[in-house]
Parts: structure tokens; sequence; C-alpha cells
């Protein structure tokens, strides 16, 4: 397990963490939302042990990351910046790493060489973005760490290239139990890969939520009542958890928390003419959730 307990960071009179706490189970794909300077790259610094925190614990299998070999050993962190590999040759950067993971298989980089292709007598400074991208995450999945961190993965990349880095990261936590964890901007991108997600903003985490469960508890209703002349409330519905509600002629707009069981049985008393259940998509549940904790869209920017 991955875990931040009462962290915080700054640099000079900036907070970029504010007391935060995070833990993040084995063997999953955990993605880290928000919009540049939330906190995200941050985090994954601290559990690199590239960052010390002036406060709170950072937590790697239960063991404080900065300054400790063993810990550091477990994760493997891959920036969004390449441009420090640049003077190696791929064969390079192998044998640089190879030294820091004692993990290291030969046997999965060259399996995963093979499919990409990738020069390897070639300095990775005369390499293309997602030729670069490529590199360094066959060597990350190589290092057979239990931990491997992307920082912004994605970005950048052609949809081919998207599909290509996806599927080795895929096919490596199916292999074995990696623990992946992601930081983007984008929520199409978090959706694809993470099982749960958390939402960072000026430094703290709004919410965390397992995607999955996410999506099934949150239903978009549209539905119009017998009773034409009464103007329904929130408050007419005490047993649903809602997030959103309007009226628009007669028809009546709910964004509400429960399972369809639990939303039919809320309307059933006031004999509903119709009440049809729309899915929503993760962005619509993710800004629903954040109008409700008096934050706006804006925090995905």
């Amino acid at each position: 397990m991955m875990q931040l307990k009462n962290t915080v960071k700054q640099f000079e009179d900036f907070t970029a963490l504010d007391s935060v706490n995070l833990e993040i189970p084995k063997g999953t794909a955990f993605g880290l939302l928000g919009s540049n300077g939330a906190g995200k790259s941050t985090i994954l610094r601290l559990f690199s042990g590239i960052y010390r925190p002036e406060s709170g614990e950072v937590l790697i299998d239960g063991e404080p990351v900065y300054d400790n070999v063993n810990a550091k050993q477990k994760v493997f962190f891959i920036n969004d910046e390449t441009v420090q590999f640049g003077g190696y040759t791929l064969r390079q950067l192998k044998d640089f790493y190879k030294q820091f993971y004692p993990e290291f298989s030969e046997e999965i980089f060259e399996r995963l060489e093979k499919v990409i292709q990738l020069p390897m007598n070639k300095k990775i400074s005369t390499f293309s973005k997602g030729m670069k991208r490529q590199a360094i995450v066959i060597i990350g999945i190589a290092c057979c760490t239990p931990y491997l961190l992307l920082d912004e993965a994605f970005d950048g990349l052609d949809p081919t290239m998207r599909i290509i880095v996806k599927k080795m990261l895929v096919d490596a936590m199916c292999e074995r139990e990696l623990t992946v964890v992601i930081s983007s901007h984008n929520l199409k991108e978090i959706n694809e890969m993470c099982d749960t997600a958390a939402l960072l903003h000026h430094g703290k985490i709004v919410f965390n939520r397992e995607l999955d469960s996410l999506k099934g508890e949150v239903h978009k209703i549209q539905t119009a009542f017998k009773e034409k002349e009464r103007i329904f409330t929130r408050e007419d519905f005490p047993n649903l958890e809602i997030l959103h509600f309007e009226k628009t002629q007669s028809i009546y707009h709910i964004i509400a928390k429960g399972s369809e069981e639990q939303i039919h049985q809320a309307l059933a008393p006031f004999e509903p003419v119709i009440a049809d259940l729309i899915p929503l998509s993760l962005e619509e549940i993710f800004i629903y959730e954040l109008e409700v904790l008096g934050y706006d869209s804006k925090v995905f920017e």
C-alpha cells in the first residue's frame, strides 16, 4: 500500500499539498485528477522519494520513502519530461536503470522492445515524443517494481501511441500485481485506465471514489407527476441524496444518488406519469458532485 498521512509539502510560501491523507491499495490502477498546480505531480514525487514532506508521512508498504533505498526500489517514476535521457541510447538507459533495480528483467525488456521495435543504439534525443515515452515505459515495466507512477502519461501522444502504451501497462498489470498510479487533467484517460480516482484542487483532495461504484450510484432522472398544479422541491424527497434539482415546464430534472430501486420508491408516492433514468458520463457525475461541495467545473481546466 502507498500512503500519505497528514502530508504537507511547501515550496517557499506556496503550499503544494495541505494535510493530505491518501491510501492506494496494492494491485490497483489509481488516477490522480486535477488542473495544473493542483498537487498531482507533487504526490508522485513524494512517493518516489524525490521530495521530502514538511510534515506528515509518506509510506510505501509501511516504510518512509525519503532517503530509504529499500522503499525507493519498489517504485518506478515516469516523469512527464524525458529531456534528461537525451544523451543515452536505449541500451545505455536500460543498463543505467538495471544498476538500481535488482528485479530488472532482461526477458521482459527484450519482449517489449521486439513488439515496439525501437532502435537500441540511437540517442533518445533523436526519438519522437511518442518513442521517448514508449522507451521509458518499457524500462519501467522491465524494472518489475510493485509500483509504477506515471505523470501525464499520455499527454501529447497520438491515438496509436496511446493505445500501445496503454496495452503495455494493462498487460503488465495482468501478469503481476502491479500498482499503477497515473496523474492527468484528462478525465477520459483516467476513466479508461483506472479503478479509482482522487480529484485534487489547490493541494487538497476534493474526493476519492471507486469509479465503477460511482457510475452505478448516481442517476439523472427525468420525471413528471400526475399532480400538475403542485410545485415539487427537493425537500419532497428526503430519502434521496439529491445533487441537482430543476424544473422545466412540467418536467423535473433530478440528479440523485441511490439505486434504481431506491429512486423509484422515492418517486412512487407522488404517482409519476414518467420516470426515466438516463446514464450520466463520469465527467457529468464529477461536476455535479463538485457543485454540492461548492466547486465548479473549472477544477478540470
